[in-house]
């Protein structure tokens, strides 16, 4: 008899003993909130089950939050949580009905480890979010067994958490830049506002031009920020802008998109005098010359006779020449010692190229001559689009790995977090 009830002392002990160690381990493993406790495990179709019911003592009103409710049924979901393994796990809820004493109204327990309208838990959100950062969507997708639409949609809502709305009200410099995503894509070009102090991006606009950055400025204004220099291209539309909502403002002009407009003149002219070259050992001797023109004298490589070919190139054309010694001059303009001596070495460089005669050379030098405030601005506030330039190169990288973007906002925010190391997510 003793021996009876001792066994029956131990398998309730038992018993007691892993219900305690499930719910513990359900808790810490799993995320599940007090106010529900563990009843039993299933194992069907090669998935673990874990069966969680409410706490009838703890239940109160979603309204109110008061305890004096009545039960009025209960239904049953499936929420899918974090994998043993390679074994997926899933939490079979009981999810209690209750009508409030106090404010009549009747509805369901409010689930805490679990995102309204959605079929998994927060922890495996957050495992999601941890694999983003080495695996792709689809990857992750295929390795937890999830939908790729539902792996995208915990990506979009942490980081529209996050990036939504940068706050701006501290921005100081920024940097404005457009970048092309390809003739099937709607748009066909984002305009991104870059912060050059913090290094992250904080805008991105629809389209190209004044009218992409109308959202950007009625953020400015509502949040008195104090921007005081806007690094740009030459753009009409992105001159006026600035102006016209940042006045007091210093805008340089990057050199970079300087140095870019004058080698696609040099490009063009090189095209143009090949055309008219008589000889085919003449024509021989310029093909292939458009990546040594445009290249610096100290990176060409003497492995490949490169400094001869380019050499061998300039002598059988003066316009060439002339164009190109140019272009190594404009070089010059961004390491003189005070912005007295960058003016006086411009107004010299734009009498150079004026006296050519050549009429693309000359285009470029009225567009500089125009542009002089703009470029000369460099020595008061030595900022560029530079860093925006290698944001754009890896966003067409991203584009790339992921095959396009179906979702132009995730897409955007995306972007917003590329340069935050912590945030960002492959593609």
């Amino acid at each position: 008899m003793l021996t009876y009830f001792s066994d029956i002392t131990n398998n309730q002990s038992e018993t007691t003993m892993e219900v305690s160690m499930s719910t513990s381990l359900l808790y810490h493993a799993f995320g599940i909130r007090k106010g529900f406790k563990y009843t039993r495990t299933l194992y069907e179709k090669g998935a673990v089950i874990f069966v969680v019911k409410p706490d009838q003592q703890s239940l109160r009103c979603p309204a109110c939050n008061s305890h004096a409710v009545t039960r009025k049924g209960v239904i049953w979901r499936m929420i899918r949580t974090v994998p043993i393994g390679r074994m997926p796990v899933f939490l079979k809820v009981s999810v209690q009905r209750v009508r409030c004493l106090c404010c009549g109204v009747v509805r369901q327990i409010k689930i805490p480890f679990v995102r309204e309208y959605r079929r998994c838990s927060r922890s495996l959100e957050r495992f999601v979010l941890s694999l983003s950062h080495r695996m792709t969507i689809r990857d992750i997708a295929v390795h937890l067994k999830l939908g790729w639409d539902l792996v995208k949609d915990i990506q979009k809502e942490h980081l529209k958490k996050k990036f939504n709305r940068p706050k701006i009200h501290k921005l100081k410099q920024i940097a404005v830049d457009e970048i092309y995503l390809g003739k099937k894509s709607d748009p066909q070009y984002l305009t991104i506002v870059y912060d050059l102090q913090r290094g992250n991006v904080v805008f991105v606009g629809n389209g190209k031009g004044a009218d992409a950055l109308k959202p950007f400025w009625q953020r400015v204004k509502r949040t008195k920020a104090q921007i005081r220099a806007v690094a740009t291209d030459m753009s009409p539309a992105y001159i006026s802008a600035v102006m016209e909502h940042l006045p007091e403002a210093t805008l340089v002009f990057d050199h970079f998109h300087i140095v870019k407009l004058f080698n696609e003149k040099l490009t063009a002219l090189r095209r143009k005098l090949f055309h008219q070259l008589t000889t085919l050992e003449d024509k021989k001797l310029l093909k292939g010359t458009r990546w040594l023109l445009l290249k610096n004298p100290e990176n060409l490589n003497p492995d490949k006779d490169e400094p001869k070919r380019l050499q061998e190139a300039l002598e059988i054309n003066t316009p060439l020449t002339t164009a190109y010694y140019l272009k190594e001059d404009l070089r010059q303009l961004w390491s003189q010692p005070t912005k007295e001596h960058a003016a006086v070495f411009l107004e010299s460089w734009l009498q150079r190229a004026w006296s050519t005669g050549i009429r693309s050379i000359i285009s470029v030098a009225n567009t500089l001559a125009a542009r002089r405030s703009g470029i000369l601005a460099w020595y008061d506030c030595r900022i560029s689009t530079g860093p925006l330039e290698g944001l754009n190169n890896k966003i067409k990288t991203m584009k790339r790995q992921a095959y396009g973007f179906r979702d132009l906002e995730f897409f955007k925010l995306k972007i917003k977090a590329i340069h935050l190391s912590r945030y960002a997510l492959v593609g």
